[in-house]
């Protein structure tokens, strides 16, 4: 490796410090580029552009590695729990049984919501969509909670990251409820944080509601495989948002709003829709021939990702717990049996193998979900539930940087240049 790489640029010899991270690609420091040379550099998307360094989550995309805090997400679906997890990425280190039991009874006791925002619910129609049920809600805890939105004081934004985690499995439940238009259920202290949630949305207050332990572990892996993805559109944004100092509970509403687009959180939803068009098994091989044809339109949904070029480290433990699920529940729905013969087939088709179109975590948790119960238009909002302590956690990280500033992207303009106003009568 080399300390730095030389550029020649407006007529200037430069040397651009390269900076090393434990683990990954070298980075080079144009933080002086544009001072020393007037230009910027360009990339649309910023896929090539580093914003930040984290000590959180680390993606090799190449070799299908998913890390958080150094831990492969594979012994964390399979060993862990959700709250072990995100006690790891809020603080950086696995917490011992003290710590985690302190954790939990502290998020357990942060589930309920201020009474009043029951009413704010029904300010929306019957027909809202789950996801803009919970961008305004998150929005307006913080006209609610004063106490833990001075960004500067370390320990209110802990308070306010513990409030968020806690509080995003009663929001995404009461929006459910909504939808379907049966009371809300208040959360209950002695169900674990899956289980609550599981009882909160498909529970009713004229029967016991019996946590299914098959189906509680199952959401349990689904919140653990979606809560951290490193720098993607909604973290970035809830990083933008945040370097800006606004308050913890507008950058996660903002995080939100970014999951919502169908190119982000709506893969499962996406997956799902495929299978139900797909409808049996006899016309996979129809749409498999479709999905090699350059010329069709039609793409296997579900299918390969945009960062992991091999196989998604995700999927693997979603595998098993689709089977696990289906097992349990006994659920007979052709959907189903499509999703498993098109597993198999893509799975050794040549085709597939060699373009590495492996089925990813959005393909097997659309299948997990739709068989547990959730309507698809609920899929996106339990992905927010899960990124919500991937969220905070990188919120906390960039406020405690001292590096950190206010984003400010810059552009390549294309517009005219500068020209002389004209008045309205001298206009042809």
């Amino acid at each position: 490796m080399t300390d730095s790489v030389k550029l020649n640029a407006a007529g200037k010899d430069l040397d651009l410090k390269v900076m090393s991270g434990s683990v990954g690609p070298d980075v080079i420091d144009i933080r002086k580029l544009y001072a020393q040379t007037g230009m910027f550099t360009y990339d649309p998307g910023f896929t090539s552009t580093a914003s930040c360094d984290s000590a959180i989550t680390y993606i090799d995309g190449d070799e299908g590695v998913l890390l958080h805090r150094g831990y492969p997400i594979g012994q964390l679906a399979e060993k862990s729990s959700f709250m072990e997890v995100s006690y790891l990425l809020l603080n950086g280190e696995l917490p011992n049984k003290s710590e985690l039991d302190g954790f939990t009874h502290t998020i357990t006791r942060h589930t309920m919501l201020h009474e009043q925002l029951a009413s704010f619910f029904r300010g929306f129609r019957r027909d809202a969509h789950p996801m803009a049920i919970m961008c305004g809600v998150v929005g307006a805890l913080s006209a609610f909670y004063h106490d833990s939105a001075d960004i500067t004081d370390p320990q209110q934004r802990m308070i306010a990251s513990h409030r968020l985690i806690a509080k995003m499995p009663t929001i995404a439940a009461m929006a459910y409820k909504y939808s379907v238009g049966q009371p809300f259920l208040y959360p209950d202290n002695s169900l674990s944080y899956t289980g609550n949630f599981l009882r909160m949305t498909f529970g009713v207050p004229a029967e016991e509601y019996v946590v299914n332990p098959i189906v509680e572990r199952a959401m349990d892996r689904i919140f653990i495989l979606h809560a951290d993805h490193e720098q993607n559109a909604s973290t970035s944004t809830v990083r933008l948002a945040g370097s800006s100092g606004a308050n913890p509970f507008a950058c996660i509403a903002a995080g939100i709003a970014c999951l919502w687009g169908p190119a982000h959180g709506g893969a499962n939803e996406a997956a799902l829709n495929m299978l139900r068009e797909i409808g049996t098994v006899d016309r996979i091989p129809e749409y498999i021939a479709r999905a090699k044809d350059k010329n069709d339109p039609f793409r296997l949904m579900g299918f390969g990702h945009r960062v992991y070029k091999n196989y998604d480290p995700r999927a693997t433990v979603m595998q098993q717990t689709v089977r696990e699920v289906l097992g349990e529940l006994g659920v007979t729905d052709p959907v189903f049996d499509v999703a498993l013969k098109l597993e198999e087939m893509a799975l050794n088709d040549p085709y597939f193998i060699e373009k590495k179109l492996f089925p990813n975590v959005d393909f097997y948790s659309g299948v997990i979900l739709s068989a547990i119960g959730f309507p698809t238009t609920m899929f996106t909002a339990l992905f927010a539930l899960a990124r919500t302590v991937g969220w905070v956690a990188q919120w906390n990280e960039m406020i405690s940087d001292p590096e950190q500033k206010i984003g400010r992207p810059r552009q390549l303009y294309t517009g005219p240049t500068q020209r002389d106003f004209v008045p309205l009568a001298d206009r042809s």
